[in-house]
């Protein structure tokens, strides 16, 4: 700040949530290329260790999509509840962890982006990380979700926007 500046009571003025720079938020291309990234680079290996620790056989079961589309591998081989749980669970964690530590995944980090608050622009709450996680599952139901940004200013999806988190370009 200058001294005329303190001199002449001429403060310049502080950044307000309109006068945020639009190209901070990363966009569409940028989040799915982290979002495949780590559907490799976590997804890939989590499921080599929930097929390590439960054994193959359980690889083999049905999904949670086969059972939706009413396959006959969903009545066959139907899947176990409880691994299907702890397999969401233990990712959830992962993701929530990572998210919190530094706003990044390995995709996030790869695509120059990172997670954060939507209105401070800092670190999410760990709350926040965990509906931001689940509502994932909303917005690959709707698939309308994903796609929702596509549409706004500020690149926010509906899991974003359901969590008040958003994804910025970090430095």
């Amino acid at each position: 700040m200058r001294w005329r500046n303190v001199k002449q009571k001429n403060f310049p003025k502080k950044e307000t949530d309109a006068s945020i720079p639009q190209r901070l938020f990363a966009g569409f291309w940028t989040r799915a290329l982290g979002f495949v990234t780590d559907l490799f680079m976590i997804g890939i290996p989590v499921s080599l260790f929930m097929m390590m620790v439960f054994g193959r056989d359980e690889m083999k079961r049905a999904t949670a999509l086969d059972v939706i589309a009413h396959n006959e591998a969903a009545l066959t081989n139907a899947p176990d509840p409880l691994i299907s749980l702890l397999h969401v669970i233990f990712m959830m964690s992962i993701y929530v962890f990572l998210w919190h530590r530094n706003g990044k995944t390995p995709g996030k980090q790869l695509a120059h982006s990172k997670v954060v608050d939507a209105t401070t622009l800092k670190t999410a709450s760990y709350f926040q990380l965990i509906v931001r996680f689940l509502g994932y599952f909303l917005s690959a139901i709707t698939l309308i979700g994903f796609f929702i940004g596509l549409f706004r200013r500020d690149k926010r999806t509906l899991h974003d926007l359901i969590s008040r988190t958003a994804v910025i370009h970090a430095d």
